[in-house]
């Protein structure tokens, strides 16, 4: 089996799908990498790493894709809303296709991937299982925004983030409240700690109440109560606006009082909730940052612009995405390591195996035949099932 590297097309991505390092561990389950020329240099990983670790380098994209009968990618076509729409000439019926896909965002994207016969796999479907914890890419790029989006804030406010005792006096600690602990408020609330600021943090999953405080957060919480808090895959449910209503107007007393707030609550497939309106964001000191993680898909400050950062009453609101870019070396690292485990278990001596009894395959499976054939999928846009079923080798 040959897996094809092509260099990342939306505007300002910065990672790429595999790094050298995993290259010898792809070889070894029985696959060659070939890659486009120049992918990896804006990860900082050059063409002669790749040659050197056994990968060939092909001089054009088209080449790789021709060449390839599984092409791995960072924002395949429907995550990649930019210029992703240029690789559909490029994919053939049955060549693989693994990466980001973003399948509940456009039932039109999905419908043109299954058009070109592709198989697709979206590693963000990935199950919530101890054996496909390897694979969860989803959550290593979670990690890096966390980690980032605090970076970010401690850059923008105008004020240190640990206490300080000095010749001029003590310099009380940054207040750092981070709303929606996933991977990504998780992360956050670590990163907040080791700067030395003061951490808060509130979710609608009382469960996540231990975690918190194992990372030296405080837990905020609130007298409301949310119906089935959370799905199978354990994410956050969405709540109806009544629920919402009343967490903000709960939420506004620690959001005026923080000096940076951090929000990370997303519920998949779905408009993120409206947390942070406008009123509290009034009344917040001036200098204060909000960085919101959730802007792709809304954002949970209503003054969100999203890509952007504006300065509303005195607050700098930050709405950028695809934070993960920004720290491509190790970003590309934890991918890369992400799809060879996803790979090496696709791909056995060299032979590629699809078995639709396995978890890990069938809930990652979007695409086959020209069909749409994932059933979360298929619910969620409310298609009939496709009634793919068996193992195909």
């Amino acid at each position: 089996m040959i897996v094809g590297v092509p260099k990342e097309s939306f505007p300002g991505e910065r990672r790429v799908a595999l790094v050298p390092l995993v290259v010898p561990v792809l070889a070894k389950a029985g696959m060659e990498v070939v890659i486009e020329a120049g992918a990896g240099e804006a990860a900082g990983y050059l063409d002669a790493e790749f040659a050197a670790k056994g990968a060939q380098v092909l001089p054009g994209r088209a080449e790789v894709f021709q060449k390839a009968d599984i092409i791995t990618q960072v924002l395949c076509h429907g995550s990649n809303d930019k210029t992703g729409n240029a690789d559909l000439p490029l994919l053939r019926k049955e060549q693989i296709l693994v990466g980001f896909i973003r399948p509940m965002g456009s039932l039109a994207t999905v419908k043109e991937l299954a058009a070109t016969g592709t198989t697709s796999f979206a590693v963000e479907l990935m199950p919530r299982i101890t054996r496909a914890q390897s694979m969860d890419a989803l959550s290593s790029m979670a990690t890096i925004c966390g980690y980032k989006a605090v970076l970010i804030a401690a850059d923008l406010v105008p004020r240190l983030f640990p206490m300080m005792t000095t010749a001029a006096g003590t310099i009380s600690p940054a207040r750092v409240f981070i709303i929606g602990c996933g991977v990504a408020g998780l992360q956050a609330i670590a990163t907040a700690r080791r700067l030395g600021a003061v951490a808060s943090a509130y979710d609608l999953r009382p469960v996540v109440k231990d975690q918190v405080q194992s990372l030296g957060g405080r837990f905020i919480e609130l007298p409301i109560e949310a119906q089935d808090a959370q799905d199978a895959r354990g994410y956050a449910r969405a709540q109806d606006e009544a629920f919402y209503e009343r967490q903000r107007e709960l939420l506004g007393r620690v959001v005026s009082e923080s000096d940076v707030v951090i929000t990370a609550a997303v519920i998949p497939g779905k408009k993120s909730p409206l947390l942070v309106t406008r009123d509290m964001v009034t009344k917040m000191a001036p200098g204060s940052v909000i960085v919101d993680l959730a802007a792709e898909r809304g954002g949970n400050c209503e003054l969100t612009q999203s890509g952007e950062a504006v300065v509303e009453h005195g607050v700098t609101i930050v709405g950028y995405f695809n934070l993960a870019s920004r720290v491509p070396y190790h970003a590309s690292q934890m991918y890369a390591r992400n799809l060879t485990a996803f790979l090496t278990h696709l791909v056995k001596q060299g032979k590629l195996t699809i078995n639709l009894e396995d978890e890990i395959t069938r809930d990652t499976l979007v695409t086959r035949s020209g069909e749409i054939v994932n059933a979360m999928v298929q619910k969620f846009f409310s298609l009939p099932s496709a009634g793919a079923q068996g193992q195909t080798s």
